[in-house]
């Protein structure tokens, strides 16, 4: 019995890894003088248990930024790739 629950469990892990995003840094790195430079952010998931890199472009992390301060959770779905907002109003 308990090993068909721990196959249950297994299934379900290998559809969903959602993370949730405890923390992130947001770096710049410059390529060439005066050319543009890349963005890159590093989602701490879950207090260090995975991390994950996004480069998301200039426009993208702008808006990426003003999610994560209207929020009050964000969440990673390392599978998809999605990266996903909570507690967001809705006016």
């Amino acid at each position: 019995m308990a090993d068909q629950k721990d196959q249950q469990e297994e299934r379900l892990k290998a559809r969903y890894n959602v993370r949730q995003v405890t923390n992130i840094q947001a770096s710049w790195t410059e390529r060439q003088r005066g050319e543009e430079g890349r963005f890159t952010l590093q989602l701490i998931l879950d207090n260090g248990v995975e991390e994950y890199i996004l480069e998301p472009d200039a426009d993208d992390i702008d808006v990426i930024l003003k999610l994560f301060a209207r929020s009050g959770t964000a969440t990673f779905d390392l599978e998809r790739k999605v990266l996903m907002f909570s507690n967001l109003a809705v006016r």
